[in-house]
């Protein structure tokens, strides 16, 4: 399968690109970054550190796209929903890493999966999507006795906070509870803020160095505390799961997918 990776310079689309080129499946044929990006007309593999591949980093999506089977897309929400309708006018397969997405541009890429095989995921380590899982699984358990805590922390130039991870792991639990994220989400504290509601998820983000990703879920309680955590060692999880999710798109119908689809997650709960 063709593939064509979007920020591919960046240090998780350099990952993508080496496992990629290690993978008897997969053949890179095509690297996408911004017009002004200093990286234009490198060779990507060579960007990546393994080698003359002899496709040079572009910013020609349509092109791009033509010669691909599938799209990787790990860059900026504005970026991605212009290649989610670039791939959905060509009926390319995406896949998409991107967090940060406002709720229009969510309806948006829901718009552009009814046209073609569209794959979102805050998280694509298999590890943090068991988490997902794990963690509607304690919070019905315990209801509402328990005070739910989500902490994050990640590298000093990741852009959007919370983390889209962090925010996903909120939206599970709040289902599981029967809650609206939008009336009891609690995105930081600061000065007089009172007493914690019985009902309020907390979410803080913790920026700083190279982390690469953690994630903590704390349900508290008076005289214990429950917590699960998933930290991550390297990016490399997440760009297998990428790939992982691209074998699997490809042979899907249209329609809007993640990964608890590609690891049959959704079938268990």
């Amino acid at each position: 399968m063709k593939i064509a990776v979007c920020g591919a310079a960046g240090r998780m689309g350099k990952r993508i690109i080496a496992l990629a080129h290690e993978h008897p499946e997969l053949e890179i044929s095509g690297a996408l970054e911004s017009s002004a990006h200093p990286a234009q007309g490198s060779d990507v593999g060579e960007l990546a550190g393994i080698g003359k591949l002899g496709v040079p980093i572009t910013s020609d999506v349509k092109d791009v796209l033509k010669k691909c089977d599938l799209l990787v897309d790990f860059s900026s929400p504005g970026v991605s929903i212009a290649n989610l309708k670039a791939a959905a006018s060509l009926g390319k397969a995406i896949v998409v890493g991107t967090t940060g997405f406002s709720e229009e541009q969510k309806k948006e890429i829901s718009e552009c999966a009814e046209k073609t095989r569209c794959l979102v995921a805050p998280n694509m380590s298999m590890g943090v999507n068991l988490l997902f899982n794990l963690a509607a699984i304690v919070a019905e358990a315990l209801g509402d006795s328990y005070d739910v805590e989500i902490i994050e922390a990640h590298h000093k130039l990741k852009k959007d906070a919370p983390s889209g991870t962090a925010d996903k792991l909120a939206q599970v639990v709040a289902k599981a509870l029967g809650r609206d994220l939008s009336q009891v989400g609690v995105y930081g504290r600061k000065g007089i803020v009172g007493e914690r509601t019985a009902k309020e998820i907390g979410v803080m983000a913790v920026r700083g160095g190279d982390i690469v990703g953690d994630h903590t879920v704390m349900f508290i309680t008076g005289g214990e505390r429950i917590e699960l955590i998933h930290r991550a060692h390297s990016r490399d999880a997440l760009a297998k799961g990428a790939l992982q999710a691209a074998l699997w798109l490809y042979s899907q119908p249209p329609g809007l997918y993640d990964m608890q689809d590609v690891l049959g997650l959704k079938a268990r709960k």
